[in-house]
């Protein structure tokens, strides 16, 4: 895997006249992980695409080194299209390979649409299109949400198999997530 490292200083996010979050700075080497936490509305997914650099910070900076991935609720996947397609499409653009379809029970929804997907059977292609990109930082916002408790662990698992080989992981999530080692930053810590 590439060498990969995330850093924010100082970071803080504002939404119309609200300042969600400020004084908040984090670094992440490879094979860490980092757990977002906080209530409804505090800024996790704000911080998510601040850190993705699809949105600007109000103040601070962010530094990477490696190419990211997002995971969050919008899969990214052609509403229309079967799902090998849908996946295909993604293989074709990202350069990457079908990874990951036999381990997360995909292979029997190839020629389904994807608009005919349950909230959990969407979670598990979106995975399979982020294991399919290979890059070494993954964010991950509520990535156990719709999943049963073998796909929950299933989840936990690949996380951990890709800082075992050297990625990152920041996830945003209410939900526990079982991972050795996983530091955890409460957003509330840093709301003026």
């Amino acid at each position: 895997m590439e060498e990969c490292h995330i850093r924010a200083t100082n970071l803080a996010c504002r939404r119309g006249d609200r300042l969600l979050f400020a004084g908040l700075s984090l670094a992440l080497g490879p094979g860490e992980a980092l757990q977002l936490a906080g209530a409804n509305g505090i800024g996790k997914s704000s911080l998510m695409r601040i850190l993705a650099g699809l949105a600007r910070p109000y103040s601070g900076a962010v530094e990477r080194q490696g190419a990211l991935a997002l995971l969050d609720e919008r899969p990214a996947l052609d509403e229309h299209q079967p799902l090998g397609e849908a996946l295909a499409f993604w293989r074709r653009i990202d350069g990457g390979e079908a990874l990951g379809i036999d381990r997360l029970g995909l292979e029997a929804l190839l020629d389904v649409p994807v608009r005919y997907l349950s909230t959990g059977q969407r979670k598990r292609a979106a995975l399979a299109r982020l294991i399919g990109q290979r890059t070494p930082i993954w964010l991950l916002d509520e990535p156990l949400n719709g999943l049963d408790t073998h796909a929950v662990a299933l989840v936990e698992a690949l996380v951990a198999e890709h800082l075992a080989a050297g990625g990152i992981a920041v996830i945003a999530s209410h939900q526990t997530f079982a991972l050795p080692a996983l530091t955890r930053l409460a957003l509330a810590e840093h709301v003026q």
